[in-house]
């Protein structure tokens, strides 16, 4: 049975890669480009993917494709539509993340609060010694504390951050769905929570519902001047909103570790951004931590015997 890894080096090089428990013959590729997926996967049996997309016209010709094992979540590179149609297969990863990510979130929340990007640029720029006195005041610093915190998505990681919000003594609301004011009292309205937030963190998924679903008509909602954190998906905001929406003051800052093209070209709103003090832009790492990564693979690999030994587990689209 031939594997093909398309892009390994999405893996962290200290990750572990365990060979699975049956006879296989396994080609790893560090990269590949749009152009080689199609030759590449010509005679595989299962692909392995994170990133590379894998397109209508490369599934339906590799006639002995029978499982895509995505190593990642979010599994919108691939055309599942397609898959299904040629009898192929697709498995994800769940629930690896569960410390990573909110762990990475709060990183940005306390960074953005408590201005710590801001004030060690200032240190680095030789402001203390300006300042003749033990400390300076140039950027605010508020407590977590007694404020709110708003989550967008109420998964697993969602509910992850909110536990640790809660242990912080802040108060965590859930947004309902964009639009809908019914879905009960374990929910606030959307428009509400966008009001009512000091902190609106995003844990849901890139669909065609949830993209762009903060632009500048939701900008213009938050009353309270809230922190945005975004560590879910590139797409959820959007992107050309954000910078005038800190001009505006509608944010105190913003904080992002996904972009809708990643990486981001040059003239990407958000680059034009990344030297102001109440904005921060990390390239994708909240999922990485090596504890998580590891469970990933471990994870991948198991996937992918489940799958031969006629148990498959964690298909999507089905």
């Amino acid at each position: 049975m031939k594997i093909v890894f398309l892009d390994r080096n999405t893996l962290s090089p200290q990750t572990v890669l365990r060979p699975p428990k049956f006879t296989h013959q396994l080609e790893t590729y560090e990269q590949s480009s749009p152009q080689e997926v199609k030759e590449r996967i010509a005679d595989a049996d299962i692909v392995v993917v994170n990133k590379v997309k894998l397109t209508r016209d490369a599934i339906a010709s590799a006639k002995k494709l029978k499982l895509v094992a995505v190593a990642a979540t979010g599994f919108d590179n691939v055309d599942v539509g397609a898959c299904h149609e040629h009898g192929v297969s697709v498995s994800n990863i769940r629930n690896y993340a569960v410390n990573t990510v909110p762990e990475h979130t709060f990183a940005l929340i306390f960074s953005l609060r408590r201005s710590i990007c801001a004030y060690q640029e200032a240190v680095r720029s030789g402001r203390w010694q300006d300042s003749g006195q033990f400390c300076f005041f140039d950027f605010p610093i508020k407590d977590l504390a007694g404020s709110t915190l708003g989550v967008i998505g109420d998964g697993v990681l969602g509910q992850a951050v909110a536990q640790m919000g809660r242990a912080l003594g802040m108060r965590v609301i859930f947004a309902g769905y964009k639009g809908s004011s019914n879905q009960g009292v374990l929910y606030t309205p959307f428009e509400e929570t966008l009001r009512s937030a000091d902190i609106l963190t995003l844990h849901c998924p890139l669909t065609k519902e949830t993209h762009n679903m903060i632009g500048s008509t939701e900008f213009a909602m938050m009353k309270r001047k809230p922190l945005l954190i975004n560590t879910a998906r590139g797409g959820l905001v959007d992107e050309s909103a954000v910078g005038p929406a800190l001009d505006a003051g509608h944010i105190g800052g913003a904080a992002f570790d996904v972009v809708s093209v990643e990486p981001p070209p040059k003239n990407h709103p958000f680059m034009s951004l990344v030297s102001r003090p109440n904005f921060i832009l990390t390239p994708h790492v909240a999922w990485a931590s090596d504890e998580a990564i590891q469970g990933l693979a471990d994870q991948l690999i198991e996937n992918i015997e489940a799958f031969v030994r006629g148990e498959p587990r964690n298909l999507v689209g089905v």
